[in-house]
């Protein structure tokens, strides 16, 4: 089975996500939506689209999007079928949560690294 097959996104604290936002479309051009990130599609070596993207985004320091994890961050991965890893993982011994979500963006899971992050994977909606 093919577990992980690319980053779906990347999502970070900031104490100040407002400033942080700014600095990042001022110094490194990220195009910041006023939802607090972007998504970069992805394409192939001659800049033909390919299909996916990958969502970055600044949330702010209070956020508990991350928990039962204290990290700042979570990198979201794309995986092909959520829940035959989910069952590998348990399987294997890993710390994977319960709780599962199955909505308009796709499929999501969660699974606890060994040093306490919290990892999201992600199974596209279909065609996706």
């Amino acid at each position: 089975m093919k577990r992980v097959t690319g980053i779906g996104g990347i999502f970070f604290n900031a104490k100040d996500p407002a400033t942080m936002r700014a600095w990042y479309k001022q110094h490194l051009g990220i195009d910041v939506m006023d939802w607090g990130g972007t998504a970069f599609s992805w394409s192939d070596d001659e800049g033909k689209p390919t299909g996916g993207m990958t969502v970055w985004s600044i949330n702010g320091a209070d956020t508990t999007l991350y928990e039962p994890s204290k990290s700042s961050f979570m990198i979201n991965y794309r995986v092909a079928d959520l829940a035959a890893l989910l069952q590998a993982l348990r399987d294997e011994g890993c710390q994977v949560l319960e709780k599962t979500e199955d909505g308009e963006y796709g499929k999501f899971g969660w699974v606890i690294d060994p040093e306490g992050n919290k990892v999201e994977l992600w199974e596209p909606p279909p065609g996706q």
